[in-house]
């Protein structure tokens, strides 16, 4: 089965209003197997430990259960060690949220709203439906392998499969909004809390891609269709229901089990400060050019810098026996210009460097050496002059052992302070650990739209350690 089909994502007095029907789905939700969830795990980071949200999970789930029109299934959340911002469902009725999206969120109605959404997709078979074409197009890049022995080719076809099918369609994400926000309302929770928090998220969204360009995580909204169109419906939906400002919200009760949580990078997978990037576990750092803004992922650590520049950091497989000039040679990278490549030493530690050279974009490559594996450091730029290049160069000398104390670096967290009657943006902007935008970050974090302020005797979100 798949991982990637599975990413789709996205919040009183009952509601007496009927649900829409979704399309007829058995009464027993297929089971989970160990070897889906796992899989889930692995790619997010492993399990997160956030008890209070796994209770709230347990009540607001039984909320949801009994006001659809399965109340005998039961639908289960993990809480998943990542960053990145989303939400998804299988079709056994597990629903897995990352901490990165729990941070976004504001109250009991939104996360609810976050959670319908998910059993909406279960409901309607949205999940069942795509894990059917996901397995035809497997059966077909298998059986091509059998018959051309291609199984390069095949695997290459069967990894784009999943992608282009890793999206729910944009019915299929309308379908389950109207769902969600039907089933959020006749639960007794805020059916605005769907609308708000995909108002939260396209604010994200777009502060984030000012600060740096998606670097190809799973992200909620790199894989949902527009998201003012779905702000509109998932409006248009709650008013069927209720006025605005009808039910409460509960946001405290919400930010109490959510303070502590991490925020960003678990430090045992390496963390960004400023410019630096610091990987305790493994004991190094590195810090890049000046201008540059950082992004950690699974994959690799990742940086867009001024004047049309980038950088790359990751780690390779090198045979002890393979001298690293040697393995910059192997015909890894396209361009490689081979009187350039040389020996050098870096703190230390054996390394070499290269340039390379392509129609649009140069690079100046490191590789190093340090303990048993292999650190590429690739940087990039339109224009490869004698000032860059020794930008680069300079950059690369920052590699190096952490010290003790650095490797003691504490992970950033959620702190939900209560604001007092003089507080506002600024004041709390100014305890944000963050590298720039504090403002805009404080904001988007609560919710808050532009000119609005933290009201007194409320608590708020910022980041610190």
């Amino acid at each position: 089965m798949a991982l990637a089909l599975f990413l789709s994502a996205c919040a009183t007095a009952p509601d007496t209003t009927p649900l829409p029907e979704p399309v007829p789905t058995e009464t027993r939700l297929p089971p989970l197997t160990s070897r889906d969830h796992g899989r889930i795990l692995a790619a997010f980071g492993g399990e997160y430990s956030a008890p209070g949200i796994d209770r709230l999970a347990d009540e607001v789930l039984d909320r949801l259960a009994a006001a659809s029109d399965k109340p005998d299934l039961r639908y289960r959340l993990t809480v998943l060690n990542s960053s990145t911002v989303n939400a998804f469902a299988l079709p056994s009725g597990h629903l897995y949220i990352t901490r990165g999206m729990l941070a976004l969120i504001n109250d009991m109605s939104e996360f609810a709203a976050v959670l319908g959404h998910e059993m909406a997709h279960v409901s309607a078979r949205h999940a069942n439906q795509r894990e059917d074409q996901v397995r035809t197009s497997e059966l077909v890049a298998v059986m091509r392998a059998r018959l051309l022995n291609d199984v390069a080719g095949a695997e290459a076809r069967r990894e784009a499969a999943r992608v282009s099918l890793a999206n729910f369609s944009r019915s299929q994400e309308l379908e389950a909004d109207t769902i969600g926000v039907a089933l959020i309302a006749k639960a007794g929770f805020d059916p605005y809390g769907a609308s708000r928090f995909l108002q939260t998220m396209d604010r994200n969204a777009e502060l984030r891609g000012q600060s740096q360009a998606n670097n190809g995580s799973p992200d909620f909204l790199s894989s949902h269709p527009s998201t003012p169109e779905r702000i509109r419906q998932a409006v248009l939906a709650a008013r069927q229901h209720i006025a605005p400002e009808g039910r409460p919200r509960d946001r405290e009760r919400y930010l109490r089990a959510i303070d502590g949580i991490t925020f960003g990078e678990d430090p045992r997978q390496g963390v960004v400060r400023g410019r630096s990037f610091l990987h305790p576990r493994l004991g190094f750092t590195v810090t890049a050019p000046e201008g540059f803004t950082l992004e950690n992922s699974r994959q690799a650590v990742t940086g867009l810098g001024p004047n049309d520049m980038a950088i790359r950091l990751d780690v390779v497989r090198v045979a002890s026996s393979q001298s690293l000039p040697d393995y910059l040679k192997s015909g890894w990278i396209d361009g490689l210009s081979p009187e350039t490549v040389e020996a050098v030493t870096i703190n230390g530690f054996q390394a070499a460097t290269a340039v390379a050279r392509g129609s649009d974009w140069s690079f100046r490559i490191f590789v190093v050496r340090f303990g048993s594996e292999v650190y590429r450091v690739i940087y990039a730029a339109r224009d490869l002059n004698a000032e860059v290049d020794a930008s680069f160069r300079a950059s690369m000398e920052t590699f190096r052992r952490l010290t003790s104390a650095e490797a003691a670096v504490k992970p950033l967290r959620i702190r939900t302070p209560r604001a007092g009657e003089g507080d506002t943006v600024l004041t709390f902007a100014r305890r944000m650990q963050v590298p720039d935008r504090a403002d805009e970050r404080f904001r988007v974090l609560n919710g808050l739209a532009d000119g609005e302020q933290p009201r007194g005797g409320e608590l708020v979100k910022i980041i610190a350690e």
